[in-house]
C-alpha cells in the first residue's frame, strides 16, 4: 500500500511516519509539493500512484492568519481542494486534518459539537480550514476528514512549554474559560490508521482524545504529574487579548468515530504516556 504524506516535517507527520512505518511512504514537504499548485499535485501524484493521501500540510498560526489571510486561504483551502481533485481523478482516498475552529465555539460548554452541525468560524484560519473542507466534499468521493484540536507531540507544543514555565516560574496564568479535548499527536495517527484498516464509511469524524477540560485543569495535571509546585492562576481569554478569536467549547463528540470501532484513549491516558516520554 503506498501512502503519499505532505507537510512531511510537521508534528503530526511525524506521527503519522512512525505509526505507519511498515508501509510505503511518500513524504513531501513544500520543496517537493507545492499542493496550492494543481499541476504539480497532479504530475506528482500520477507518477508516484498513492492509495492514500494524508494531508499534514497546513496553516495554523492561528494569529497571524488574520494578518495573511491570502496565505492561510492558499495552504488550508486551495491545497486541500487541488488534492481532493486529483485524489478523485486517480481513485486514491484523501485524509484531510480538521479542527475544532470551523464553529463558533458559542455553544453552551455543557454540551459537544456532532459533525454536521452548524459552523460559524470566528477567525481566519477556522474560514479558510471550514473552506478546505467544504471544498473536499464537493470535489472527491472518498475522503476522511478528521477535526481535531489541542494538538500536542513531538517538538514544540503546549505540554512542554507548561513544563518549561512550571520549571522556571513560582507562578503562571492559564486561560480558563476555553472547553476542549487535549489531544496527542500518536493518538491522532493511531486513529488515522485504524480508520484505513478498518475501512470506516467515508466521511467527517471528530478524532481527539476522550474526556473533556480546560487549559487551566490541564495545566494543573500537568504539574500535579509532573511534580511541581508552581501555582497555575485561571484567567479569562479577554485578558489574553489575541489577534483571533478562540473558541469558548470547543467539545467535538467521539460518538460517530467510536461507533465505526476506532479505540479512542482518554486525555488522561495520553498525558501519561507522553509525559514518561518527555520526563526521561
Amino acid at each position: 500500500m503506498k501512502i503519499l504524506i505532505t507537510g512531511a516535517n510537521g508534528m503530526l507527520a511525524n506521527a503519522v511516519k512512525k505509526e505507519l512505518k511498515n508501509k510505503e511512504l511518500i513524504l513531501t514537504d513544500v520543496a517537493d509539493l507545492d499542493i496550492t499548485n494543481i499541476e504539480a499535485v497532479r504530475k506528482f501524484v500520477k507518477d508516484t500512484q498513492p492509495q492514500y493521501i494524508i494531508n499534514c500540510a497546513a496553516y495554523t498560526a492561528v494569529d497571524k492568519a488574520e494578518e495573511q489571510a491570502e496565505l492561510a486561504r492558499k495552504v488550508n483551502a486551495i491545497g486541500p481542494k487541488n488534492l481532493a481533485i486529483v485524489a478523485n481523478e486517480e481513485n486514491a482516498t484523501l485524509i484531510h486534518i480538521s479542527t475544532d475552529y470551523v464553529f463558533g465555539g458559542a455553544k453552551p460548554v455543557e454540551e459537544d459539537y456532532a459533525e454536521m452541525e452548524e459552523k460559524h468560524p470566528e477567525s481566519v484560519y477556522g474560514i479558510t480550514k471550514l473552506e478546505g473542507e467544504q471544498s473536499i466534499i464537493d470535489s472527491c468521493f472518498k475522503y476522511y476528514i478528521f477535526r481535531t484540536a489541542w494538538l500536542y507531540g513531538e517538538g514544540n507544543n503546549f505540554v512542554r512549554t507548561m513544563l518549561k514555565l512550571g520549571k522556571e516560574k513560582e507562578q503562571i496564568n492559564v486561560v480558563d474559560d476555553q472547553h476542549g479535548s487535549p489531544t496527542y499527536a500518536v493518538d491522532l495517527a493511531s486513529i488515522i490508521h485504524q480508520a484505513i484498516e478498518k475501512q470506516i464509511p467515508y466521511g467527517i469524524y471528530h478524532a481527539t482524545n476522550l474526556g473533556y477540560t480546560t487549559w487551566y485543569e490541564f495545566t494543573k495535571q500537568i504539574f500535579e504529574k509532573a511534580n511541581y509546585s508552581c501555582k497555575v492562576n485561571p484567567v479569562t481569554s479577554e485578558e489574553f487579548n489575541s489577534a483571533a478569536k478562540r473558541p469558548k467549547n470547543s467539545k467535538l463528540s467521539k460518538e460517530k468515530l467510536l461507533k465505526a470501532g476506532v479505540i479512542v484513549p482518554t486525555y488522561e491516558d495520553a498525558l501519561d504516556r507522553y509525559l514518561k516520554e518527555e520526563l526521561k
